[in-house]
């Protein structure tokens, strides 16, 4: 049986493959629709989803965060489009569940981020990538919900029925 911690970034990998099904069909008006309280459009918050979990792949590689030269080129450039975006997190998606099934626990991460040096537990980057993958895919979801397109579920419960699959 997987750990708890491999089976929340199977469930991380799987939500985020399922939310960005979801969001292949919708029109332009759609993917740029935003709500308060949201990080912004639909379409942007889905880059940053991705982008952000290669960043973390890359700080649990050992990497600078904005060395990750698929993460932060690409952020700031016209919308690669769902099927992209697709490939992207699920790559990274998939890196950090292979690091979570043999890191170790008592791991220290060290480098420098935008001038300033830090030292910090890997357990750090494991519960940002968990905590701001589903507070922005909550976003998407409201945001999609308010233009009249039902969100998927993406809940544990959904995760287990369906045995995880997309």
């Amino acid at each position: 049986m997987p750990s708890a911690l491999v089976e929340m970034f199977r469930h991380n990998l799987w939500a985020n493959l399922r939310l960005l099904d979801a969001c292949a069909g919708l029109s332009e008006e759609q993917l740029g629709a935003t709500g308060i309280g949201t990080y912004g459009s639909v379409r942007d918050t889905l880059v940053h989803i991705a982008a952000a979990e290669a960043r973390y792949k890359a700080v649990l590689a050992g990497q600078a965060p904005d060395a990750a030269g698929e993460s932060i080129a690409w952020e700031s450039e016209p919308f690669p489009g769902v099927d992209d975006l697709r490939e992207r997190v699920r790559r990274s998606s998939e890196a950090l569940v292979a690091f979570v099934q043999g890191h170790d626990p008592e791991q220290v991460l060290r480098g420098d981020f935008r001038g300033q040096t830090y030292e910090m537990s890997v357990s750090i980057p494991l519960l940002q990538a968990i905590n701001h993958a589903t507070e922005h895919r909550a976003h998407v979801m409201t945001v999609l919900s308010q233009c009249g397109v039902e969100p998927p579920v993406l809940d544990g419960w959904t995760y287990w029925r369906t045995g995880g699959r997309t």
